[in-house]
């Protein structure tokens, strides 16, 4: 089954999308592409539907991949600059290249003279605004970054997509289903196919069923964890950790993990004391409504005081662990004692 392939999320205020979809309805490309961001479900869907608007399927001869640092800049613009073989275009799809991070002045120089058949698309995870490439980019062509939808735009994507199903969720079910899953497209769309299969019989989904079959992500459980420690449960929190080791996950991502959430404790508490509303604090931090709420409610528990306190002993700790001072597993160990005594 693959269900959840079917419906892009609708896009408010993204032209740069618009624009793609345009391109492709008119065959009228640009000669150069950029899709950066960390919202790589959208990332891959856009590539893909450009990559197949360009040429037609089964045409390997020109189309050029190339993948990763250590790409030969030489060798790609003498690709870019053969002509196609019986057919109107040429496409070089560049992915995870480093390209955007790393000042390329070859590059930078090349864009503005691609040729008319040739089309060069870019996706990447990270890109500096200021380099020469991004504005030869720019300016030649098209730059779109795939940023994380928003609460809004996720739910109607889930209820079109099980409306293609022929199911319903209830609100209750919708709510704990992004608890569980967060914002991040290409997991919702995993567990989403997990649920429609699993209610393959039944026209609504309930709560009962998303207990059941949805996984909880690693970061819901650092953020029970977080809840134990605030709450003086010090056993449980002792319990989601070596669960989370078990469960094979390195310490230092744990910490790592930790280190997020007290800090994104401390940005929503100081916005929260300054005044403003859970909404304006979603759309400061760019982050989805039922992850500031959920923080709001945690934040309770701790004094900003307290917060920057447990920032400065994460810190501390991976810094005594990458010195040798500290044995991995017990530097956490450490923190959750002391946050919750």
């Amino acid at each position: 089954r693959h269900c959840a392939n079917v419906l892009l999320p609708e896009q408010k205020k993204e032209d740069g999308m618009k624009s793609i979809l345009e391109d492709i309805k008119t065959q009228n490309f640009k000669q150069a592409y950029l899709l950066y961001g960390e919202e790589a479900y959208l990332k891959q869907q856009y590539k893909n539907r450009l990559k197949n608007a360009v040429l037609p399927e089964g045409d390997t001869i020109n189309l050029s991949i190339y993948s990763g640092k250590g790409i030969d800049v030489k060798e790609m613009i003498a690709q870019a600059d053969t002509m196609p073989f019986f057919a109107e275009h040429r496409l070089l799809l560049i992915e995870d290249s480093g390209f955007f991070k790393n000042a390329n002045q070859q590059l930078a120089e090349y864009i503005p003279s691609i040729p008319e058949e040739t089309i060069m698309l870019f996706v990447e995870s990270e890109v500096d605004k200021r380099g020469k490439l991004y504005k030869a980019v720019s300016k030649k062509g098209s730059v779109v970054e795939f940023t994380a939808q928003n609460e809004q735009t996720l739910t109607r994507w889930i209820l079109g997509i099980l409306k293609t199903e022929g199911k319903m969720i209830t609100s209750g079910a919708m709510k704990q289903f992004l608890e569980k899953t967060g914002t991040d497209m290409e997991r919702i769309r995993q567990e989403l196919e997990k649920l429609i299969c699993y209610c393959m019989e039944k026209e609504s989904i309930t709560e009962e069923d998303v207990a059941v079959i949805c996984s909880e992500q690693t970061e819901n459980k650092i953020f029970d964890m977080i809840n134990a420690m605030a709450e003086k449960k010090q056993k449980k929190a002792m319990e989601l950790y070596y669960d989370l080791l078990a469960l094979k996950e390195p310490p230092m991502r744990i910490l790592y993990l930790i280190t997020r959430q007290f800090n994104l404790l401390m940005q929503v508490k100081e916005l929260s004391e300054e005044g403003y509303s859970a909404k304006t604090i979603s759309e400061r931090l760019k982050m989805a409504g039922f992850i500031v709420r959920n923080c709001l409610r945690q934040a309770e528990y701790f004094s900003l005081k307290t917060l920057k306190e447990a920032l400065q002993d994460c810190v501390r700790m991976e810094e005594a662990v990458k010195t040798g001072r500290m044995n991995d597993v017990m530097s956490v160990e450490l923190l959750l004692v002391k946050y919750s005594s």
